[in-house]
């Protein structure tokens, strides 16, 4: 049976070991522009009290942003009492934290750009290049050994904390995480299941006249972030699979895109096109956007930008990237500056989000059941022990115990098990930054497979020359296949 997390010490007026009334958040990563935002304001309608400690590695962030949190307190709809604090010192924001939440990332215009121009020149067109391939793979060599790092300071400040990882690559991230403490009680989180369990309920609405919303349709999903699969859809008890069946039969489940038909739609459009010509061919539902999926499964991108736009999915360009991180360049962040000038109008809003949900049932609001990642421990029963991988888990008052998925159809589990391989031959080489193993987890991925040996090889070191500086737990200078690389200088 899977392993279930439980905190095991600590005083509390409830049986979890938490307080509702005064609880402590360590926010690293508090300088967030989207997430932090949002955090805010569903703390404010929620019936949990406490305070929040903003840590950032811009601190001016941070600040930004525990001005807003005691603005918000200030507004209208705020009903609960949080108190909002900055620092620059990681310790003193975990100290005693009973919750720590993660949502970290690099300067994109100096690792993300990267990520996706310089792969593109070797003819591989990622729509995302988050979280696997040679994008997801140097986003997860760059940000494992500060995770490590974070993970030990959990161990020494606050070891029974529950920590909510927002950050991407999630899977590499989480796992290290686990792979330097052990005993920590984290959860990779992310809103890709919700999404098909919404898109689901809308089904349901237009083609069975239900009245239904996604807390009203259930999953059986299993997977890897970014790469789940539901077996199983039911809406208020009703099974959704004959309705999916048909469906992906239908005009809409057959549709083809040009450039042209993308060119106003956003990049986190979804039509679902991908996912169902991977439901066609295995009888199985992807339950991530075509955006990360065809990342994981490679045929859909192996024609170039045509190919990738054919499936109705339109690539995060680099230029993209660089204006999001730059709110002065950019309408697609929160600017909560503009909401306390009184520049813009400002109205509470909720981010649909499960973090108060499992906080809820964790404090004893429960039970309460949603997709998590977590390391393996039975809950796929053909996927390898250890590997951090997403299923569904029941929260209960200081319990999170995962749910027990089953296995997959052959092929399926041959196209997530070559994933697991890479993350955990990057995982094992972080540990004592060898770059040569990193290297083997990089090249067995499927993007990196369509290129020659040598071209592989180049690329690998192209990035890191890019990126050198953000790679410094890495021995660089140790490494044979940079040192066969024209691309780099060891």
């Amino acid at each position: 049976m899977p392993r279930s997390l439980s905190a095991t010490s600590g005083d509390s007026s409830t049986a979890s070991g938490l307080d509702a009334t005064d609880l402590t958040i360590a926010y690293i990563g508090g300088g967030s522009r989207q997430w932090a935002p949002n955090l805010i304001q569903d703390l404010a309608q929620s019936e949990i009290d406490g305070e929040v400690r903003l840590y950032d590695a811009y601190p001016e962030s941070a600040e930004r942003n525990a001005d807003f949190g005691n603005w918000v307190q200030e507004q209208s709809g705020a009903v609960a009492d949080w108190s909002y604090s900055a620092t620059g010192d990681l310790d003193e924001a975990l100290d005693g934290a009973d919750v720590v939440i993660t949502s970290t990332q690099y300067d994109p215009a100096e690792t993300f750009v990267h990520d996706l121009d310089i792969p593109k020149e070797y003819g591989i067109y990622g729509a995302v290049a988050a979280t696997i391939g040679p994008g997801g793979v140097f986003r997860a060599m760059r940000t494992i050994p500060l995770y490590r790092q974070f993970a030990a300071k959990i161990r020494e400040n606050c070891p029974d904390a529950w920590v909510f990882n927002y950050t991407n690559p999630v899977t590499f991230v989480t796992r290290a995480m686990y792979d330097e403490y052990p005993e920590i009680n984290a959860l990779g989180l992310c809103h890709e299941v919700l999404g098909t369990r919404h898109r689901l309920a809308h089904y349901a609405e237009e083609y069975l006249d239900m009245d239904a919303e996604r807390d009203d349709v259930s999953v059986n999903v299993k997977g890897i972030n970014h790469f789940t699969w539901v077996d199983e859809a039911r809406c208020k008890g009703v099974d959704l699979w004959p309705l999916i069946d048909d469906l992906s039969e239908r005009e809409l489940a057959h549709q083809e895109f040009t450039y042209e038909d993308l060119e106003d739609a956003s990049v986190f459009d979804d039509n679902w096109q991908v996912t169902w010509e991977l439901y066609r061919r295995f009888g199985i539902l992807p339950a991530a956007g075509d955006r990360h999926l065809i990342e994981y499964a490679t045929w859909f991108i192996q024609g170039g930008q045509s190919e990738l736009n054919r499936w109705g999915v339109k690539r995060t360009g680099s230029d993209y990237r660089s204006k999001h991180w730059n709110p002065e360049d950019s309408d697609q962040t929160t600017d909560v500056e503009a909401w306390m000038n009184g520049d813009r109008e400002f109205e509470l809003t909720e981010s649909n989000e499960t973090f108060l949900d499992i906080l809820g049932a964790l404090l004893g609001d429960g039970p309460y059941v949603t997709n998590v990642n977590l390391p393996n421990t039975g809950q796929i029963d053909d996927i390898e022990n250890g590997a951090v991988v997403e299923t569904n888990a029941v929260v209960r008052a200081g319990e999170v115990k995962p749910v027990v998925a089953g296995g997959f159809p052959r092929p399926v589990r041959s196209l997530v098990q070559r994933h697991v391989d890479t993350q955990e031959t990057v995982i094992e080489a972080s540990r004592d930054g060898d770059v040569d193993l990193a290297y083997e987890g990089f090249f067995i991925d499927p993007q990196i497979r369509m290129l020659s040996p040598e071209d592989a090889r180049e690329l690998f070191a192209e990035l890191v020359a890019a990126e050198e500086s953000y790679l410094e737990e890495w021995n660089l200078s140790e490494s044979e296949i940079l040192a066969e690389s024209d691309a780099y200088s060891v």
